[in-house]
């Protein structure tokens, strides 16, 4: 690293968890974020300030004036561009020492299978199961690690899902894949900050599985009432006749 990096990242450096070790497997990590809106916004940025190396941004919508109340990486000059190039433009503005690549569509399954396996971790911040559901089968036959997210009106909901470790269960053992649809926060609406911590949590998820620090929310699901201050963890098992994993053998079943 240069000195202008070591000063960067330096607050990262200091913390024994991470050292210059895990800041340099940041810096040589690639992840995929599967949309850019209210949670990929605050996610990107942070991945960006916290130095992983190569960012890839999928998301085939423009920026609207309604999006700019929680989609913080975009600006009012972002207005009618597409997402995904806002994004890279911002980000390179706030960290120029990475790389990031826009992918302004949604990524069909094959792309989608392509990006998983080259990328370190995927983030999925989407606001439909499809995409989810197909984010989801892409780690699973990859052994990706997923982060995914939820927010609306003043919920929130956090997992992460890990195909390496034999135990750990997938998107599809909480949400079996169905024609429901999700609650949108353009029928809903969603308080803006709910979404900024949230986006937020994924990255710090995104940067524990990548350095190793502390327990990623590996068989949990951390629940956030906005309204109220309250968070509630439940715990979730890996669901053996889960028709998306169950036939998948994890590559790795010891955690470190």
């Amino acid at each position: 690293m240069s000195d202008n990096q070591l000063l960067r990242y330096s607050r990262h450096i200091f913390l024994p968890e991470i050292d210059i070790q895990g800041q340099q497997a940041l810096a040589d990590a690639r992840v995929l974020v599967l949309g850019a809106g209210g949670l990929g916004s605050p996610a990107l940025m942070y991945l960006a300030a916290a130095g992983v190396g190569h960012l890839v941004v999928s998301d085939p919508d423009v920026v609207e004036l309604s999006n700019l109340q929680r989609q913080i990486v975009h600006r009012q000059d972002s207005l009618d561009q597409l997402k995904a190039d806002s994004a890279r433009r911002h980000l390179l503005a706030l960290n120029p020492d990475i790389e990031v690549d826009a992918l302004p569509r949604a990524l069909d399954d094959d792309e989608l299978q392509q990006q998983a396996a080259a990328a370190t971790v995927v983030v999925v911040g989407t606001d439909n199961f499809s995409s989810r559901h197909a984010a989801n089968r892409a780690c699973l036959s990859t052994g990706t690690p997923l982060v995914s997210a939820a927010a609306i009106a003043w919920e929130a909901q956090i997992s992460t899902f890990d195909p390496r470790l034999a135990d750990s269960p997938c998107f599809a053992c909480l949400y079996p894949d169905s024609n429901e649809q999700a609650l949108n926060c353009a029928e809903t609406g969603v308080v803006s900050p709910l979404v900024g911590m949230l986006g937020s949590y994924q990255a710090l998820e995104v940067i524990k599985l990548i350095t190793g620090a502390g327990t990623p929310l590996i068989g949990r699901l951390q629940l956030f009432d906005a309204r109220h201050g309250e968070w509630q963890t439940l715990r979730l098992k890996r669901n053996p006749e889960c028709p998306a994993c169950a036939s998948f053998v994890a590559s790795d079943t010891s955690r470190d």
